[in-house]
C-alpha cells in the first residue's frame, strides 16, 4: 500500500502512544506500585518500544484498510488497528531487550542497549518480562469485550513461542566461543529464519487485522496467509543475510558481521553446501573469527569464488516468481490480493 504521505501516517500512530503508555502506568497503582517503579516502568517503555521503522505496526493498519477496502478508518476501528499495531512493536521491544543480553550487543537503534545502561543492567531481563505483559495488559483494556478476544491472546502467545524457540536455535547454532560449521545446515537456517523472523514480522500483522475486520479463527484464510507469509517472511530474511555481506554500509546503514559472529547465515549454507574439501579447511579456519579482518576477507573470497551471489540472484528471481503465482491463486472472496502483493512490492529487490 502506497502511503501519499508517510510522515504524516507515522503521526497518526505515534499520537496514540502516549495514551497507551498512560494506560499501562495509571494501571499500575493497582498492584501496589510505588513512585520509583511507576517512573521506571516509563522510562523503560519509551526508551525500547519507540525508535524503530515501525514497519510491522503499520503493516495491522494497512492491512486493516486493505481488507475493509478503506483508506480512512472509522475512528473505533483505526484506533483498535493501530493498538494492535503497537501491541507487534511491544512484542519486538520484548524481543530485542532480552536478544541484547543473549548476544551481548553494544548498541539498539543508535543508542546504548537497555541493558548497557549503568542503572540497568542485569535487570533488563525482568524489563522484558514486563514489556511482553504489557501487551495482554493492552489486550484487556481494548478487547475485553471483544468476540475474538481470547484469539488475539492466543495468536500473539503462539507467535512468541515460536520466536523463542527460533532464537534458542539460533544461540545454540551460532556460539561465538565455540565455532563449529558442523552446526549449520540448510534446514537450520530455515528453522531460525522461519520461527525468529517470518512469523512474528510477516503472519501476525496480517493475522491480527484478520481478526478485527471479522475473520473467524478456524477460516481457511490464516492457512492460505501462513502459506505465503512465512516464504516471504523468509525470502526477507535471506536478502538481510546477503545485504550484511554485499550491502554497501552507506545504503543500508551498517557494517555487516554475520561472518564475524559466526552467524549460520543463508551464505555461508550455501558455501558449505558446494565447497571442496579445501575450501571447507578455509571456512573451518576463517568463519566466526572477529579478528583479524583478514579471517572475515578470506570468507568473502572464498564466496566470490563459488559465485553465491549468482546463487542468491538465481534464488530470489525463483522466489518472487514462486510468490506471485502463489499470489496470483489467492481466492478473493477470502480476502483482496492486495494484502499479499503490499508485503511483496516493499520486499522484492530491495537494497536496504
Amino acid at each position: 500500500m502506497k502511503r501519499s504521505s508517510n510522515g504524516h501516517y507515522l503521526q497518526g500512530i505515534y499520537r496514540l502512544f502516549p495514551q497507551l503508555t498512560q494506560d499501562i502506568l495509571s494501571d499500575l497503582p493497582n498492584f501496589g506500585a510505588t513512585p520509583e517503579m511507576i517512573s521506571r516502568i516509563k522510562d523503560m517503555i519509551e526508551y525500547n518500544v519507540v525508535g524503530g521503522k515501525m514497519n510491522r505496526g503499520m503493516s495491522v493498519v494497512d492491512t486493516v484498510k486493505i481488507v475493509r477496502g478503506e483508506s480512512d478508518l472509522p475512528a473505533d476501528i483505526n484506533e483498535k488497528a493501530m493498538v494492535l499495531g503497537w501491541s507487534v512493536e511491544w512484542l519486538q521491544a520484548f524481543f530485542l531487550v532480552s536478544d541484547d543480553i543473549m548476544d551481548e550487543s553494544p548498541t539498539r537503534r543508535g543508542q546504548p542497549a537497555w541493558y548497557r545502561k549503568p542503572e540497568v543492567g542485569i535487570l533488563a531481563i525482568n524489563d522484558s518480562f514486563i514489556l511482553e505483559a504489557c501487551i495482554y495488559r493492552l489486550f484487556k483494556k481494548y478487547f475485553r469485550s471483544e468476540p475474538y478476544y481470547v484469539d488475539l491472546i492466543e495468536l500473539m502467545l503462539e507467535t512468541s513461542y515460536q520466536t523463542e524457540l527460533g532464537q534458542m536455535v539460533d544461540i545454540l547454532t551460532a556460539s561465538e566461543n565455540d565455532v563449529n560449521l558442523d552446526r549449520f545446515s540448510i534446514e537450520k537456517h530455515r528453522y531460525i529464519v522461519e520461527y525468529k523472523t517470518a512469523y512474528y514480522s510477516f503472519y501476525l500483522p496480517v493475522a491480527l487485522a484478520l481478526l478485527i475486520t471479522g475473520t473467524k479463527a478456524n477460516s481457511p484464510v490464516f492457512q492460505v496467509a501462513k502459506d505465503i507469509l512465512i516464504p516471504l517472511g523468509i525470502y526477507f530474511q535471506v536478502q538481510d543475510d546477503y545485504l550484511d555481506c554485499y550491502g554497501e554500509p552507506s545504503v543500508i546503514g551498517k557494517i555487516g558481521t554475520d561472518i564475524e559472529d559466526n552467524k549460520c547465515s543463508w551464505l555461508v549454507v550455501q558455501a558449505l553446501d558446494r565447497v571442496t574439501p579445501e575450501q571447507r579447511q578455509i571456512l573451518n579456519d576463517n568463519y566466526g573469527r572477529k579478528t583479524p579482518a583478514e579471517h572475515a576477507q578470506r570468507v568473502k573470497e572464498l564466496y566470490k569464488k563459488l559465485d553465491i551471489e549468482a546463487v542468491y540472484r538465481a534464488y530470489e528471481d525463483k522466489t518472487i516468481a514462486e510468490l506471485q503465482d502463489k499470489i496470483s491463486k489467492v481466492d478473493e472472496s477470502l480476502v483482496p490480493r492486495q494484502v499479499f502483493t503490499a508485503f511483496l512490492n516493499k520486499v522484492a529487490n530491495r537494497s536496504k
